[in-house]
């Protein structure tokens, strides 16, 4: 990892250790309905990166097998306590997307949820979830990116600086192309909220 590169990934580490406590409250129904409705097919040996403070845990059937992992120590903790209140067994790692150490092919199922916005090299991140999941295994993202309206797409550029100042997260980040660029293939695309919103099903 570049200096610059570790230097980003440290301040957004920090703002996320801060909101930690808060996290799960900012996931709104229609967040969480969307949720529910893509982790509802998975099974067997799952990964979750940027498992936050656990708020997509209830949603998971009781037979998975799941890792999560967060590069945020404080959002572990709260991840903990989630799993500890609903009786699951979960395993988690602090560990960056960008540096996985797991060996090649090993989950059935990865999966990501609004995680992309903040991964300093995303294509990076896509690439370790590749060599992870195995050949016939499924990536499955829910990521919010940048519009494809050219008004609102500019409205975004403008608005990003701001935006990740304040939160750690980029809104215009152009996620299909980063899909491709890290050797991907898109399954399905749904779109959730015009082109903002889109849940995503990729093959390695």
């Amino acid at each position: 990892m570049k200096n610059g590169e570790k230097n980003q990934t440290e301040v957004i580490r920090k703002r996320y250790d801060r909101i930690a406590a808060m996290f799960n409250m900012m996931d709104g129904r229609l967040m969480r309905q969307w949720k529910k409705e893509m982790l509802a097919e998975v099974t067997g040996n799952v990964l979750e990166v940027g498992i936050g403070a656990g708020a997509n845990l209830p949603h998971y059937a009781n037979h998975v097998t799941l890792t999560g992992i967060d590069f945020s120590p404080n959002m572990l903790k709260f991840a903990a306590r989630k799993a500890e209140e609903l009786h699951m067994q979960v395993t988690l790692r602090e560990m960056d997307i960008e540096h996985l150490a797991f060996a090649d092919g090993t989950f059935d199922y990865v999966v990501a949820t609004c995680v992309f916005c903040s991964v300093p090299d995303p294509v990076a991140g896509l690439r370790e979830l590749r060599r992870v999941c195995k050949p016939d295994g499924k990536i499955l993202l829910l990521e919010h990116m940048r519009s494809e309206n050219p008004v609102t797409g500019l409205l975004m550029d403008a608005l990003n600086p701001l935006v990740v100042r304040l939160s750690g997260a980029n809104i215009n980040r152009r996620t299909l192309d980063h899909i491709e660029k890290a050797g991907l293939t898109i399954e399905s695309n749904e779109r959730l909220m015009s082109t903002i919103v889109r849940r995503l099903a990729v093959k390695p």
